[in-house]
């Protein structure tokens, strides 16, 4: 571990920046172990606004020697200040794809320990790590009758994103005791439907846009409903964005 002469207003940027960091969330998932673990993204999704917020920023930069590659992971305040620590990993194969994997790899675990945060199994529980936002009367009554209902995910992350994250983390946060395990695998099981059903339509697109079927595209299209439309987006590659922008083109 390295570091500036003095840490005095990083330590107390970084204190300030950890009470307002949840976990980061485990959104992928390892095929060989048959478990969760939190990416990179999630680890930059939990720490980018308090660390803007604080004046706290970080470098990654690829680093190697005879023990393997790895990253120097420099932590740095607006006053000068900085801790930095390198993390390297041995690789068996020597070629290019081994070490990006194992670059990935060190600037997530490098980055998370500097930040000093945890993983956390879903959003609700990274809420209750950051403190809770409110939500509405309204809003409960929604969420609660997508919970008791359990047959409408396309519905379900639509709501979500209308809502926004830090409401579905507080909703995500407020089952009953004793439905905090099912009520969380429902939430879990209507997002994996919901996106599956987005999956099935951007596959549908492809389709038709490799036999240049334009009706058929802007049918699926026309289905959807604009939330759905915003979803969908996130899925699609340039190429097809593109080709629907045209294709609306030619229909107006």
């Amino acid at each position: 571990m390295k570091q500036s002469e003095t840490i005095e207003n990083l330590a107390k940027a970084l204190c300030l920046a950890q009470s307002q960091m949840g976990g980061a969330v485990k959104t992928s998932v390892n095929p060989f172990f048959s478990s969760s673990y939190a990416d990179l993204t999630s680890v930059i999704k939990a720490i980018k606004e308090p660390f803007t917020a604080n004046g706290l920023s970080y470098t990654q930069l690829p680093i190697s020697s005879e023990l393997g590659v790895g990253v120097a992971t420099r932590l740095m305040h607006i006053s000068g200040e900085w801790l930095e620590s390198e993390f390297v990993l041995p690789i068996v194969k020597q070629d290019p794809q081994a070490a990006g994997s194992a670059i990935t790899y060190s600037r997530r675990y490098a980055l998370q320990s500097l930040a000093g945060i945890p993983t956390a199994d879903d959003d609700a529980e990274s809420s209750e790590l950051r403190g809770r936002a409110t939500y509405t009367d309204i809003q409960k009554s929604e969420f609660d009758e997508f919970i008791d209902n359990n047959n409408n995910g396309l519905g379900f992350i639509c709501f979500a994103a209308t809502v926004g994250e830090e409401v579905m983390n507080a909703l995500n946060s407020s089952f009953e005791k004793g439905k905090i395990s099912s009520g969380k695998e429902t939430t879990r099981k209507l997002t994996r439907e919901g996106w599956d059903v987005l999956k099935a339509s951007a596959a549908a697109i492809e389709d038709h846009i490799r036999n240049s079927d334009s009706s058929g595209l802007l049918e699926v299209v026309a289905e959807l409903e604009p939330v759905e439309k915003r979803l969908l987006v996130g899925l699609l590659t340039d190429s097809q964005i593109q080709a629907l922008k045209s294709v609306r083109d030619l229909a107006a």
